[in-house]
């Protein structure tokens, strides 16, 4: 039995109770969570509902990918590098355009709701 397995317990899991076949707990899979986390609250994903970025939990999720970047230095294959390496760089940008189009569009509707009240 593993280290991971011990720190389960005897939890039994029920595969049937999951509703839909979850993906391999790989690397590559802790990198996209923590990407489209991100991204979620950049405001970057679309949702039925229209929801204000939060930008200090998505500074936080690209501040995490940061940490693994850092610490798993030269342990990483090619491919699990270049995946990471890419996520920090693109979300980093990405941050930087969404505060910034968060702020315009913050402009934007405090002169509209200006306008309305001078023409009132």
């Amino acid at each position: 039995m593993s280290e991971s397995d011990e720190n389960l317990g005897e939890v039994v899991y029920d595969e049937s109770s999951f509703p839909v076949e979850l993906p391999p707990a790989d690397f590559d899979f802790l990198i996209y969570s923590l990407r489209i986390q991100a991204e979620m609250h950049l405001g970057l994903l679309p949702f039925a509902e229209k929801r204000e970025p939060d930008f200090a939990i998505a500074r936080h999720n690209i501040d995490l990918l940061a940490m693994l970047q850092e610490k798993t230095k030269g342990n990483l294959s090619i491919e699990e590098q270049r995946a990471l390496d890419n996520s920090v760089t693109e979300l980093r940008f990405r941050f930087i355009e969404a505060r910034e189009r968060h702020a315009r569009e913050e402009s934007a509707g405090d002169a509209q709701a200006k306008g309305k009240s001078q023409s009132a």
